[in-house]
């Protein structure tokens, strides 16, 4: 509940947030490792930037649509979107190194976007971002490769399964949209 008070009068008004509302700490305050890095990756750069979050594996049937992505963070970059990718092993799917799993994002398919270290997406362990990320959407990745298209304010405003390639035209428009 987000507490305000009338400026006019100093009474207290209390407004219950709705899913809609971004929670932009749990989204951008945090930094995570990059993959296979010493690098540390600040989500606070992307403030006031569109986003397209992507929890991936390296051993998963959609695993070819790194191609995909690395073809969209190349066509929309220059527009301001930025690409992040999140390494999962929710569905078991993921490599059992970070050396592997960075292998098959940076030198398999080229991979160029923000990469972060594995880290859980569902449940009561997923990070926060995939938490805030669910209670704004109402829904947790069920597979690899769900897409949430993320406007400047910090608000998800498309999710796309895992079926969905990165070449649809449903999710290109739904990018074009938050630019």
């Amino acid at each position: 509940m987000r507490k305000l008070f009338c400026g006019l009068c100093g009474l207290l008004l209390c407004q219950t947030a709705t899913a809609a509302e971004p929670d932009t700490g749990a989204l951008y305050e945090h930094q995570l490792a990059r993959l296979h890095s010493d690098e540390i990756l600040d989500m606070l750069q992307f403030a006031g930037q569109p986003l397209l979050v992507v929890n991936t594996a390296s051993h998963c049937g959609f695993t070819g649509q790194f191609e995909g992505l690395e073809a969209l963070h190349q066509q929309y970059k220059d527009q301001g979107l930025n690409v992040v990718g999140f390494p999962s092993n929710d569905f078991k799917q993921e490599a059992k190194s970070e050396e592997e799993t960075a292998r098959v994002c940076f030198q398999n398919f080229g991979v160029s976007f923000d990469m972060a270290a594995p880290v859980s997406v569902k449940g009561d362990d997923a990070h926060p971002i995939f938490k805030e990320i669910t209670r704004q959407s109402g829904k947790q990745p069920r597979w690899n490769f769900y897409k949430f298209v993320i406007d400047r304010d910090g608000r998800v405003t498309e999710v796309f399964s895992s079926i969905t390639g990165p070449d649809s035209k449903r999710l290109k428009a739904a990018i074009e949209k938050v630019l």
